[in-house]
């Protein structure tokens, strides 16, 4: 890995769609800095990625299609949020289609946001590129927090 791919910050996606998974890479690649993907295609390999990888290797963020093979995305979700290495990652849950009772359970089970699975590059960009605004990059502490005297 070269120097400029391990500065950037990890994403890893949880979809078995094709195109899905094709747009993100390129969303990934056109966002700026570039954001590094990794793709895994179901949920049992998404939980077996996660159990053996170190911490300091870890996602900084994990999307997540709620409409999986195996296991369904709300069964991983509840596995991540019993795990004390995965318990506190970010975890954004996305779908094509957005049933409320699938966004309630997943804010029930802990998935920290719900969005619609974006179906071309450019939304696909926005979102990636708004997630890693929230999610990935520092903060800026005079802004951050409230002061109070």
């Amino acid at each position: 890995m070269d120097a400029e791919s391990s500065n950037r910050q990890i994403i890893l996606l949880v979809e078995d769609e094709p195109n899905a998974i094709t747009l993100a890479r390129e969303a990934c690649e056109l966002c700026d800095p570039p954001i590094r993907l990794v793709v895994v295609e179901d949920s049992v390999e998404a939980l077996t990625w996660l159990s053996h990888n170190s911490e300091d290797a870890m996602p900084q963020l994990i999307l997540l299609d709620l409409k999986l093979p195996k296991l369904n995305g709300l069964a991983v979700l509840r596995r991540l949020r019993m795990d004390g290495r995965t318990q506190d990652l970010p975890i954004i849950v996305f779908s094509e289609i957005c049933e409320q009772s699938d966004v309630l359970l997943s804010y029930q089970i802990g998935a920290n946001s719900f969005v619609s699975k974006p179906v071309d590059i450019i939304q696909f960009q926005k979102l990636l590129g708004d997630l890693a605004e929230y999610w990935l990059r520092p903060r800026d502490e005079s802004h951050s927090s409230a002061v109070t005297k």
